[in-house]
């Protein structure tokens, strides 16, 4: 299925019960997925966007581009992918005099990949796990609405949740982010590619992704059935 959208933006209208949150971001489309835990431990409210506004977020945002994942940043956009506050304001501006919700510059050019994170809500501290619970009706909602072929889980939380619930490996993987980081694991209908959270990176980190997700986009990496034989014509008909 093609998701028919141009919206950059939280593309499926996902309106959480909560003041402020960093909806999902990028290609509808998407082959790579990169899912996050939650803003206070992987930003965005600035930006609006899962992973900027950190101090991590320029080399993380970089190794991404080296791999082919993102296209660059915006031209107004910092090397963190927030934007300054007068452009944001400007952009926000309508001819009404009046303010705009959805701010027109996007200040990171993705490349066949979205983000988005397993609880988009902000919370003091860490979120419940009764609210993490809430929240996985609008994670879930989007991965399958997305149908990526590669899911990247940042950061253990992530990790643990999508190998437990994406894939039949979650009892035999330990969550050892630095054995995981940057490996290729097959999951149910995904493969999975786990990151270390980029907060705890050490030299040699970055070079281990950016080589691991540049091998794997050098090879046919989709989860697809050609059900095409079932069908009149000799066409292939392609299913995630």
């Amino acid at each position: 299925m093609q998701n028919v959208t141009d919206r950059t933006r939280n593309p499926f209208g996902m309106r959480p019960d909560c003041p402020s949150f960093v909806p999902g971001y990028g290609d509808a489309n998407a082959d790579f997925h990169v899912v996050g835990d939650h803003p206070g431990v992987h930003g965005g409210l600035k930006a609006g966007v899962p992973f900027t506004g950190e101090p991590w977020s320029p080399a993380f945002l970089s190794a991404l581009t080296e791999a082919g994942l993102l296209a660059g940043l915006h031209e107004d956009a910092g090397v963190d992918g927030t934007v300054p506050v007068a452009e944001t304001e400007a952009a926000l501006a309508t001819p009404d005099g009046g303010r705009s919700d959805d701010p027109p510059i996007d200040p990171i050019r993705t490349n066949r990949t979205y983000f988005s994170y397993l609880h988009m809500c902000a919370t003091d501290g860490t979120p419940s796990e009764r609210s993490y619970d809430d929240m996985e009706r609008f994670f879930d909602a989007e991965l399958r609405a997305i149908a990526a072929h590669v899911l990247l889980p940042v950061g253990a939380r992530a990790t643990a949740h999508v190998l437990q619930q994406y894939t039949a490996r979650a009892w035999k993987t330990e969550i050892d982010m630095d054995a995981l980081h940057a490996e290729e694991l097959l999951g149910s209908g995904w493969l999975v590619v786990p990151i270390k959270d980029p907060a705890d990176w050490v030299e040699g980190d970055a070079d281990r992704l950016v080589e691991s997700l540049r091998e794997l986009r050098s090879t046919d990496f989709r989860r697809e059935s050609d059900l095409g034989r079932f069908v009149a014509g000799h066409d292939p008909y392609l299913v995630r």
